[in-house]
C-alpha cells in the first residue's frame, strides 16, 4: 500500500501543492492503483467533468465558500486526470497544460508582460482589454489555420460540446462582430416575433418537422436578443427555471395546508396561488 504524499512545507509558494496532486493521480494510476481509476478513459471521465463544473456553478449561486472550495478541487482532479491519461498516451502532461496557459495569458496581455515587442499602449479599461484579447486571439486562429492550410472560419472555435443557449449565444456574437447583426436591438425583437409566427403557421399545418426547425429558430432569436441587450442567455433561463421551481413549491406548500396536492387541484386553483407566490416574493411580472 502506498504511503500518500506528504503537503508542501510551511511557507510554500501559492500552487505548490499542484505536484501532490499529481503525485496521488499517478499512485491511483499505478499497476496496484485504484481498479476504478484505472478503468476509466477519456471518453468516460466526460461526464464527470460536466456534473463537477455544475456543481462549481451551484456553490457560486448559493455563495457557499467552502462548498465552492471543495467543488473547485473536485473541477482540477478532473485536469490532472485527464492530463495522466493523456501522459501515457505519449500526447502532453499536466505541466505541458500550465505551461499552454500562462504563455497563452502572456502573449494575450502584452500590456502588462513585456514579450520583447513593447508594450502595447492605451489598454487602459476593460472594454480595451477585451478587444486586444479577441484581436490576438483572431490573428492566432488566422495563423493556425495558414499553418495547417485551412481556410480561416468566423465561427472557428465555438465549442459544439457546450450548452446549446450558450453555444447559440456564441455564434452569434461571432457573426454580429463581422457585420452580420442588426444595429440594435429592435431587429432581434422582429426577428423573434416572426419566428413566433411562422411557429403558429407549422403548428396549423401540424407539420412536426417544420415544427421542430420552428422552434429551434425562435429559440435561437430569442439567444440573439438577449445578446443584443447584454443578457446571458443560459443564466437567464437558468434563473427563470429557479424561480419556477420555487414558485411551484409555493403552490404545493399552499396546496398542502389545504390538505391536496396538486393532480387534486386544478389549473385555476394553481394559477391563483402561482400568482400569490410572484406577490410574496415581490417578483417582476413575468
Amino acid at each position: 500500500m502506498a504511503k500518500p504524499p506528504p503537503p508542501p512545507p510551511a511557507g510554500a509558494p501559492a500552487g505548490a501543492s499542484l505536484s501532490r496532486l499529481v503525485a496521488v493521480m499517478d499512485a491511483l494510476l499505478a499497476p496496484d492503483g485504484c481498479p476504478w481509476d484505472r478503468e476509466q478513459t477519456l471518453a468516460s471521465l466526460r461526464p464527470f467533468l460536466l456534473e463537477e463544473t455544475y456543481e462549481v456553478l451551484d456553490a457560486l449561486e448559493r455563495d457557499d465558500a467552502a462548498d465552492h472550495c471543495e467543488e473547485l478541487g473536485d473541477v482540477l482532479m478532473q485536469v490532472v486526470f485527464q492530463a495522466a491519461l493523456r501522459r501515457a498516451e505519449g500526447a502532453f502532461d499536466v505541466d505541458t497544460v500550465v505551461a499552454g496557459i500562462c504563455d497563452k495569458l502572456i502573449r494575450r496581455h502584452p500590456h502588462i508582460f513585456d514579450v520583447g515587442d513593447g508594450t502595447t499602449e492605451g489598454i487602459d479599461s476593460a472594454a480595451k482589454v477585451l478587444t486586444q484579447w479577441h484581436e490576438i486571439k483572431a490573428a492566432e486562429k488566422a495563423a493556425r489555420a495558414a499553418r495547417d492550410g485551412e481556410a480561416p472560419r468566423t465561427l472557428a472555435g465555438v465549442a459544439r460540446g457546450q450548452p446549446a443557449l450558450a453555444r447559440a449565444q456564441q455564434l452569434g456574437g461571432k457573426a454580429g462582430k463581422v457585420g452580420f447583426d442588426w444595429p440594435g436591438h429592435e431587429g432581434s425583437l422582429g426577428k423573434v416575433r416572426e419566428e413566433v409566427d411562422e411557429i403558429a403557421e407549422a403548428i396549423g399545418r401540424g407539420d412536426r418537422a417544420d415544427i421542430h426547425h420552428e422552434i429551434g429558430d425562435l429559440l435561437f432569436a430569442v439567444v440573439n436578443l438577449a445578446r443584443k441587450v447584454d443578457v446571458d442567455a443560459e443564466i437567464a433561463l437558468h434563473d427563470a427555471s429557479a424561480r419556477f421551481t420555487s414558485r411551484f413549491e409555493f403552490i404545493e406548500d399552499r396546496l398542502g395546508e389545504r390538505g391536496r396536492s396538486p393532480r387534486e387541484s386544478n389549473l385555476d386553483e394553481m394559477d391563483a396561488l402561482w400568482n400569490d407566490a410572484k406577490r410574496a416574493t415581490g417578483a417582476r411580472k413575468t
